[in-house]
């Protein structure tokens, strides 16, 4: 990740969606709650909600989607989106929302 990356932001719990896009603001750093010193963090900012929510089980269904991390491997809190994938997932939840 760089400062200026778009991102989708996925809702990982009950709702298991995208649910809008941010934007990298500051690179990693170390969690400062994690005593192990294993975890670390990156600071968001919002950029715009999706118009609609785009649930796990959508991207699932699509044919054009069964190749990216969040189909292959659920549990990843940081996966790579390829700009294919991008589209894709932002022309089902009907494109940017206003914020």
């Amino acid at each position: 990740m760089k400062i200026g990356d778009e991102v989708l932001f996925y809702h990982s719990n009950d709702e298991r969606s995208v649910v809008g896009i941010v934007r990298v603001a500051k690179l990693y750093y170390p969690d400062p709650s994690d005593p192990t010193g294993k975890f670390g963090m990156v600071d968001l900012e919002a950029v715009a909600p999706l118009t609609q929510p785009v649930t796990l089980a959508q991207v699932k269904a699509e044919p054009d989607l069964a190749g990216i991390a969040l189909v292959r491997l659920s549990r990843l809190s940081v996966q790579p989106v390829d700009d294919a994938a991008w589209d894709r997932i932002l022309a089902m939840g009907g494109g940017r929302g206003a914020l």
